[in-house]
């Protein structure tokens, strides 16, 4: 299976370095912003062929798939061209910045009937995956899930710490992690929602501070709080309260209430979500099957996303 990855920053490694891990899957080109860079990577990682133009990556023969990690203003539109030129597509989360956008990428995906999966990551972390096989054994039943999302990204940096040419959204892209897993992991759409933003930083234009607060059907919570002013540690913080136990995530690790360490090592055959991911998307295309995190499955998030947004 042929492959172009497109964007090569940070989480762009990421995926390079879990495909290292799947056999039978060739990495053919990689579409950067600046040719001198992307072909440093091409070198770095052994691939052909480096493009600043997604275009050119597309009509080099014999591409099966293409993995998006462009920036976030991008991913809608990019997904769409890939589709209509024939390609499988992993676009990186979000799909979209808008409901419409998704909505589209859906509809396009049904038209050529191509597998197009969303990088929602966290439904292929191990932890998480501990906490929905339990779930599906009915051994859990979530009463509330309380998240943290926090970063310092004061400059427009990304998670590296280089500069980025475009900026990032607490909304439309690291709300989307916890909205997505909260309905995958309750199975159950949000039916009330509720969102403050803070202040506007004065010059990238977004808000710098957010709090939503989700409900489902039977009544399961979930208070997120997201911040690019935390100066601390940085990343996300699952806390599950549930029936039968309290649990906390974070990444691909997962401790009980009391900070006690539990061994996910055996839940899948790797303990990278990313790698997960991609293995999952390349299955879906060889079996020709609709992989979890499907456009179709996430479409979701992206309105609960959309009525977020309202109450700002």
């Amino acid at each position: 299976m042929n492959v172009i990855l497109a964007g090569v920053g940070a989480f762009g490694i990421k995926h390079l370095n879990g495909i290292k891990n799947i056999d039978g899957v060739n990495v053919v080109g990689l579409v950067g912003r600046r040719q001198p860079p992307t072909e440093a990577k091409a070198s770095e990682f052994n691939v052909e062929h480096a493009f600043t133009d997604l275009s050119e990556a597309l009509a080099l023969p014999g591409v099966d798939a293409v993995i998006l990690c462009t920036p976030t203003q991008m991913h809608a539109d990019q997904a769409i061209h890939c589709l209509r030129a024939g390609k499988h597509v992993q676009v990186e989360i979000p799909l979209a910045d808008s409901y419409a956008d998704a909505l589209e990428v859906v509809r396009v995906q049904e038209e050529t009937g191509l597998i197009c999966m969303a990088g929602h990551t966290r439904r292929f972390n191990p932890s998480h995956q501990w906490i929905k096989q339990r779930i599906d054994r009915g051994e859990l039943n979530i009463q509330q899930m309380d998240v943290q999302t926090y970063f310092f990204r004061r400059k427009n940096i990304n998670a590296a710490g280089d500069p980025r040419s475009w900026t990032d959204h607490l909304l439309w892209h690291h709300a989307a992690h916890t909205v997505d897993l909260f309905q995958y992991q309750t199975g159950e759409k949000v039916v009330a929602v509720q969102g403050m933003e803070g202040s506007h930083h004065p010059e990238l234009g977004i808000a710098m501070d957010m709090s939503i607060l989700l409900k489902t059907e039977s009544g399961a919570l979930c208070t997120l709080s997201l911040s690019f002013n935390n100066d601390g540690p940085l990343g996300t913080f699952f806390r599950y309260i549930c029936d039968n136990g309290t649990y906390l995530a974070r990444y691909d690790d997962l401790f009980d209430g009391n900070e006690d360490a539990i061994d996910v090592s055996q839940v899948d055959v790797s303990m990278n979500g990313i790698e997960l991911q991609d293995r999952e998307f390349f299955a879906a295309i060889a079996e020709k099957c609709e992989p979890n995190s499907s456009v179709r499955q996430v479409l979701e998030c992206y309105r609960v996303l959309h009525d977020v947004e309202k109450q700002f």
